[in-house]
């Protein structure tokens, strides 16, 4: 009985060991894959990051979808916790805006700091504004800046820590004013002026799209014009060290393995050079393209340093 139990036990051991190298090799992906978009859908990183998921889907044969997670006024970074909280074998990828790098790991948050994620690539530059209704008595940031010291003036903004509200908020300074109150909306978009709520926002071109005629854009976010508003002039040129751009990307947990990144790099690079992503970059005024890992790594050390001497210029 015993030389039974032995052999049985032997037998079981030599299957397992069979089974276990074809289980460590599986190929990824081999299950659904989620893109996780810490904003509310219609967005440009919503709908090119869908590009990349619809073509993932193609290119490997597995479900891939987008999953948004806002935040509730209080800017993307419930959507990166999903991420740094998931397990690092690809089947959970960020797409991710500047602040989550950049501002997630200096704000308290346990999940973010240190920060967990590294870049696959960027794909996406937004055509990022400041804005304000038709009927203002300004025209631009300078009309702007007199009509508020006597006047309140109310920011509406994706969230007060994000790189966009602290540029607007930067300029402000530079230009001799402050706003009367802000508050942080998971959207801005026409009603978010027409409504009366806010008098300026800082939002994407791409979200004032449909009312651009009823609209006045003040500023744009970042160091190029705007193809769709090439007379206005951007924060850069009025204050040079408010230079930023705002752009989004592909975010893994650090741990993710190199095959698997390089699958999800390989269909995501192939998506945003396509002519429809392309196309959707000259519709929209952003700045579609792929930046390598080198080169987003680099990027993400030059905006901590640009945002901290706007940190310490708002804390002057």
């Amino acid at each position: 009985m015993k030389y039974l139990t032995s052999t049985i036990l032997a037998a079981g051991l030599a299957a397992t060991a069979l089974v276990a190298p074809s289980v460590a090799l599986a190929e990824y992906p081999e299950k659904p894959v989620s893109f996780i978009v810490p904003w509310p859908p219609g967005d440009l990183e919503d709908v090119l990051t869908r590009m990349i998921a619809e073509d993932f889907q193609t290119e490997y044969g597995v479900a891939a979808a987008v999953v948004n997670k806002p935040g509730g006024g209080g800017g993307p970074f419930p959507g990166a916790i999903e991420v740094a909280n998931a397990p690092a074998d690809g089947y959970t990828i960020g797409s991710f805006i500047i602040a989550i790098p950049v501002v997630g790991p200096q704000i308290g948050i346990p999940e973010l700091n240190p920060n967990p994620f590294e870049p696959l690539g960027n794909f996406l530059t937004y055509p990022f504004v400041i804005a304000a209704g038709g009927d203002a008595p300004y025209d631009d940031i300078a009309g702007l800046a007199e009509h508020a010291k006597s006047n309140d003036v109310v920011l509406g903004h994706f969230g007060a820590p994000l790189v966009p509200t602290q540029v607007t908020m930067g300029l402000a300074k530079e230009m001799g004013f402050s706003f009367a109150s802000d508050a942080a909306f998971d959207m801005l978009d026409c009603n978010s002026i027409a409504s009366g709520d806010v008098d300026v926002i800082n939002t994407t071109l791409q979200l004032i799209l449909p009312c651009l005629d009823d609209v006045k854009v003040l500023a744009s976010i970042g160091s190029e014009r705007i193809s769709l508003t090439p007379d206005t002039p951007t924060v850069a040129e009025l204050a040079p060290a408010l230079d930023v751009a705002l752009w989004n990307g592909l975010f893994v947990h650090k741990d993710t393995p190199a095959d698997v990144r390089e699958k999800i790099i390989a269909v995501a690079k192939k998506t945003v050079m396509s002519e429809r992503a392309q196309k959707l970059a000259a519709e929209t005024g952003a700045l579609v393209y792929w930046q390598d890992v080198a080169a987003v790594t680099a990027q993400i050390t030059t905006d901590i340093e640009t945002l901290a001497g706007i940190e310490k210029m708002l804390s002057e």
